[in-house]
């Protein structure tokens, strides 16, 4: 809530990936007066369907932490995708940390944030505010498990979802399409 004091914001479409997902998803529940919309991609978090691997994450935060980004890169290892996604996988991770300001912070996050559930998933039901949930196919993003997406889409009144088709890049990866349905969201948002 603090950004949009600060912004001088009342309400906001917010958007999120991956762990931004569940924040903006527990803005949601915790101030539904503040979110005019919402754009969840690529959620990962669903303590049955997709219990995380602590011992991976912590990997990652000490690869991070101890040698930047090729750090990261080296503790990800084998991204479980077909040879045609490795090089785009490893282009996405490498754009992704290199805006960081605070790599140290992103390593802390990396530790703590999969040991804290954002929310319940039932409460999910709660989320008033208009929703697309944008997801995308295993073949190219096993980490963000397309079964989660269509959970939350599932359990989130009214919300929509966004799959990439099959053998495509995952929207979440493709800026242009991604805008769009941000775009779109918001203009109904404040209609």
């Amino acid at each position: 809530m603090r950004v949009l004091d600060d912004a001088g914001l009342d309400r906001a479409v917010l958007a999120g990936a991956s762990m931004g997902a569940h924040t903006a998803l527990r803005v949601a529940l915790h101030a539904p007066e503040r979110v005019a919309g919402l754009v969840v991609v690529t959620p990962a978090y669903h303590p049955e369907l997709a219990p995380p691997d602590l011992d991976r994450w912590d990997r990652l935060s000490a690869g991070l932490r101890t040698g930047g980004v090729e750090g990261f890169v080296a503790a990800y290892g084998d991204p479980g995708v077909p040879d045609a996604w490795r090089e785009t996988v490893f282009r996405v991770i490498r754009q992704r940390l290199a805006v960081h300001d605070h790599p140290e912070a992103v390593a802390d996050a990396l530790r703590a944030v999969p040991r804290s559930a954002p929310f319940d998933v039932e409460d999910l039901a709660d989320v008033s505010a208009p929703t697309v949930v944008v997801a995308d196919r295993d073949e190219a993003d096993p980490g963000h498990p397309l079964v989660v997406g269509e959970e939350y889409a599932r359990r989130i009144p009214g919300a929509r979802l966004v799959v990439e088709d099959e053998g495509q890049s995952p929207i979440a990866w493709q800026g242009g399409q991604l805008s769009k349905v941000i775009a779109e969201l918001a203009a109904g948002a404040f209609a």
